[in-house]
């Protein structure tokens, strides 16, 4: 007889290989054609909400592995909240306007040798835009990210333009808006003023110089100070370029200067610094005198080269870290400078254009860039002995985020909201102080920018965005808006969008008869746009709180950690500053992507990997299992090594699955299905195995710890199930009469422990687990695991006391198997099915719970017999359970062809002379 045929050996369609590249997008297909997400949010209606706001990417370019890191993050959130009882709607977005796009169109034009009007350029921007919004949304529902794809918002779309233009009127009409002339981040390269967020740090070598300004007429606190023949105060800086636009030199008013003499002149410096600073100049002098910074307030320098004076003033910023604790001040290129020099009516002097050149307010150097004119400037102070050193440093300086090269701090007329009117900075800080921080170093991050950011520039010198409504008077320059004026251009844009400003004069918006009030009656419209992140900072307004689906405020906000400078922080001030909230109840962020290193992706490093390489070698699920198994508030590390070890890692969930699938081959859990308490008791213990990795699962879902709800789903297929529960298994399944109550015991926890994994690893392998979902057995579920809920455990699961019994009783199989595996290599024996194990003792107490339970323990180990003796034994004495001593040998009989188990009774039926009593019973029916 052919005994193999009599076992219930596994068989499924369940396909050992995943070839997810090709399988995934059929689930996608699928998904589309049932409306999984429309029939997801049908039948959520009446549940608790739970509304993640999605945080615009820019519409320019592939997605990225940041991108991706971003939306699966925010996939596992949804997903995983929708399963345990929320509504949990997904609306994704784009960021459309601003300066990337309208860069990437200007060089496509150029290359044509074309030019076109604004709203030509307009029109351009919007196709260019759209073409990515197209590929973007194909490549992040590629990723399986579901979401209200047919109906994203997008900041270019008019009803979105409306809505930016009703909060950029409710600032402006409360005061919180006002132009003047400020330092900015400024791109002479893009010609633009930049935002905060769009600036980036890299470093950069710029000549340090040691400059001589020589004193004009002394304090009057310090009058002693004017009596030595020659004094020069001498400043540090880093921007040459920066000194024609010097108006004064600041001061610690609490540290000490001295007046070094060296020769005829006396050096002024801070006293703390002299020495240090003599030795650097190669020079030896002698102190005259010391003073406290705040008697030199109101001193008369003058300026090394231009005919101007140039004033000492006080200013706590000042450091003794570099330098000579003397700051040469231009209140026109610097937010410090500014600051400090609006104390003394010091006005924002900055004689350099929009190309970033000099104008003709400094002749020497008109007409060259700036950066280009430190060298000259050098030389000048040189000839007119103003230069008392000079080195080259090498530090981190801002650059522009879509130019790359160095920008400037440039004063120039701009519009801002005062973070003082109306308190909008304390209102903001106060804010932060009632949102949940994830992690919470963010709170710390975003509470200081808060504190010391600058009132917000927020226009921009550009054609693609919303423009800032507003109309100068021709006679006197002043700005005039109107509540009607506004209301009639926010009406007209939601119809049909904001070309009209660009295209349109000034006399179609204004009512007849319009007069300023100096009498003028020509205005002219502004030319310049709202920065952009005031258009994706108000998406709480345009997309959250007009959507019956959602809810104001936000959930959460979860994005980059870069963030807390960008989106984060615009929609804070846009909330805060309109309706008294942020627009979130928690904010979490996440890392960088970087390679396996820890270095940043570039492709001159040539480290860079596209998730479309990877999508197309591996599948989606395995980036979706990287951004689970990592842990997202660090920079996140991938490269080709991780990739195969992810592989691996997503095989162990495939095989388990496929294993259990195997073994449910014959059962329909309409009919064979077990209670729990039928069940053998090592099922019962996988049931408790079940309930608390369902507990923590779901746990750590609830508290954003994917990497935790990972490993533990992992660990759970690697030990629990493969290394116990399923080895264990193996002999009940297949030896067993097929219908048997221990088979069908078996199979019914097979069944639960399926679709719990599955559910459970659904928000994170959502593709797979869709794929399993369709080959369990049974029916009545839903069509899609992704319309099933979180699975709750039966009743009374875990069994504390069962669990431990069995935390006893593995630990004396783990020793039990360390006896076997020195057997097995000093080839005694080749399988626990043939060995005899002696748990040996002089310990009567662990002799009377070894022996009652002998039979499990029998079990637990698969070996053909067990003997507890209260006895000293040969053997390996045991290190975790004092006093038990564990002996191996061969069992008595021979191997059953059938179990492989080495039993006496084999052979005695001559009809089945190869196989075991229990066997034949088996076979025999």
């Amino acid at each position: 007889m052919n005994y193999k045929e009599t076992l219930n050996l596994p068989h499924t369609d369940f396909p050992m290989k995943a070839d997810l590249p090709r399988r995934e997008p059929l689930f996608l297909k699928r998904w589309a054609e049932i409306d999984l997400y429309g029939r997801i949010r049908a039948q959520s209606q009446g549940r608790p909400k739970f509304v993640l706001h999605d945080g615009p990417p820019y519409a320019n370019g592939h997605i990225h592995l940041g991108h991706a890191l971003n939306k699966i993050l925010k996939d596992i959130i949804v997903k995983s909240r929708q399963m345990t009882g929320y509504d949990s709607p997904y609306v994704p977005g784009w960021d459309c306007h601003g300066l990337p796009i309208e860069h990437q169109v200007g060089k496509e034009l150029k290359a044509k040798g074309g030019s076109l009007s604004k709203v030509e350029v307009r029109q351009q921007c919007r196709a260019y835009a759209e073409k990515f919004i197209d590929i973007q949304r194909a490549e992040f529902q590629r990723l399986g990210v579901l979401g209200n794809w047919d109906h994203p918002y997008l900041t270019m779309r008019p009803a979105y333009v409306a809505e930016i233009l009703e909060e950029y009127g409710q600032f402006y009409f409360s005061g919180a808006i006002h132009r003047s002339k400020k330092p900015i981040h400024w791109c002479a390269t893009c010609r633009t003023a930049l935002a905060e967020a769009e600036v980036e740090y890299e470093d950069h070598k710029t000549p340090s110089i040691f400059v001589r300004f020589s004193l004009n007429s002394p304090s009057p606190q310090f009058p002693e100070m004017g009596q030595q023949e020659k004094v020069s105060l001498v400043i540090w800086t880093t921007t040459p370029w920066t000194l024609p636009a010097n108006l004064a030199v600041a001061v610690q008013p609490d540290f000490e200067y001295a007046g070094i003499k060296v020769g005829d002149e006396t050096l002024v410096v801070a006293a703390e610094l002299a020495d240090k600073l003599m030795a650097l100049w190669g020079l030896k002098g002698e102190p005259v005198f010391k003073v406290p910074g705040r008697k030199l307030e109101g001193a008369q320098c003058n300026h090394p080269w231009i005919p101007r004076l140039s004033q000492v003033i006080l200013a706590n910023y000042v450091t003794l870290e570099a330098g000579t604790g003397l700051v040469h001040i231009a209140p026109g290129h610097g937010q410090e400078d500014y600051v400090f020099g609006s104390r003394y009516n010091l006005p924002p002097y900055s004689p350099v254009d929009d190309g970033g050149r000099f104008t003709n307010e400094v002749p020497e150097f008109a007409g060259q860039p700036v950066e280009a004119a430190n060298a000259g400037i050098i030389e000048l102070l040189r000839q007119r002995g103003r230069l008392l050193g000079v080195e080259a440093m090498s530090h981190s300086y801002p650059h522009c985020w879509r130019c790359k090269q160095p920008i400037i701090f440039r004063a120039t007329e701009q519009w801002f909201i005062s973070m003082a009117a109306n308190d909008l900075r304390q209102k903001a800080l106060a804010a932060i102080d009632r949102v949940t921080w994830i992690p919470r170093w963010g709170r710390e991050r975003i509470y200081q920018m808060v504190e010391r950011r600058p009132d917000w520039c927020i226009s921009r010198q550009r054609s693609w965005g919303v423009p800032i409504i507003a109309f100068h008077c021709e006679s006197c320059g002043g700005v005039l808006l109107t509540r009607e004026i506004m209301a009639a251009i926010v009406d007209r844009a939601r119809r049909e969008g904001i070309d009209f400003w660009f295209a349109e004069p000034e006399t179609v918006f204004l009512p007849p008869g319009t007069t300023c009030g100096c009498g003028g009656v020509n205005f002219r419209k502004e030319t310049d746009i709202l920065d952009v992140w005031f258009d994706s900072g108000v998406s709480w307004a345009a997309v959250v709180e007009p959507d019956a689906d959602l809810t104001l405020p936000a959930d959460l906000y979860l994005e980059g950690s870069d963030q807390h400078r960008g989106w984060f922080h615009s929609s804070l001030l846009t909330c805060v500053g309109t309706r008294g909230q942020a627009p979130y109840k928690g904010v979490l962020t996440h890392g960088f992507v970087v390679d396996g290193d820890g270095r940043k992706m570039s492709k001159s490093m040539g480290n860079v990997i596209a998730p479309q390489e990877v999508m197309d070698k591996y599948g989606a699920e395995i980036l979706r299992l990287w951004v689970a198994a990592e842990d997202y508030r660090d920079d996140v590390r991938l490269s080709p090594d991780i990739l195969k070890q992810l592989a691996d890692s997503y095989r162990r969930f495939r095989n388990t699955a496929r294993f259990m699938l195997g073994n449910l081959y014959d059962f329909d859990p309409e009919i064979h299905w077990l209670e729990p308490g039928a069940r053998d008791e090592l099922d019962r213990l996988a049931l408790s195995w079940l309930a608390q990795l369902l507990a923590r699962v779901k746990r750590a879902y609830e508290d954003y710890e994917f990497h935790q709800a990972f490993h533990r789903l992992h660990q759970f297929c690697a030990v629990e199930l493969s290394s116990i529960y399923l080895d264990i298994l193996k002999d009940r399944l297949y030896v067993s009469k097929a219908d048997s109550s221990g088979r069908r015991s078996a199979q019914s926890t097979l069944y639960d422990l399926l679709q719990g994994l599955t559910l459970a690893m659904a928000p994170i392998l959502s593709f797979t687990a869709d794929e399993i979902w369709e080959y369990i057995p049974g029916s009545g579920r839903p069509e899609s695991v992704h319309l099933a809920s979180f699975p709750s455990p039966p009743p009374g699961y875990p069994d504390e006391a069962l669990l431990a019994k069995y935390d006893f009783l593995l630990k004396v199989r783990g020793e039990i198997n360390r006896s076997l595996e020195e057997a097995r290599k000093e080839k005694r024996l080749a399988t626990a099915q043939e060995a005899a194990v002696i748990l040996a003792t002089m310990d009567g107490q662990l002799y009377d719970k070894l022996k009652a339970q002998a039979a499990e323990l029998q079990t637990l180990a698969q070996v053909a017999e067990l003997e507890v003796a209260l006895q000293p034994a040969g053997g390996r004495e045991n290190q975790e359970i004092p006093g038990l001593l564990v002996a191996v040998q061969p069992a008595a009989g021979e191997k059953c062809v059938r179990c492989w188990f080495r039993y006496p009774g084999v052979g005695e039926d001559p009809r089945h002379p190869d196989v075991c009593a229990r066997c034949r019973q088996v076979v025999e029916g």
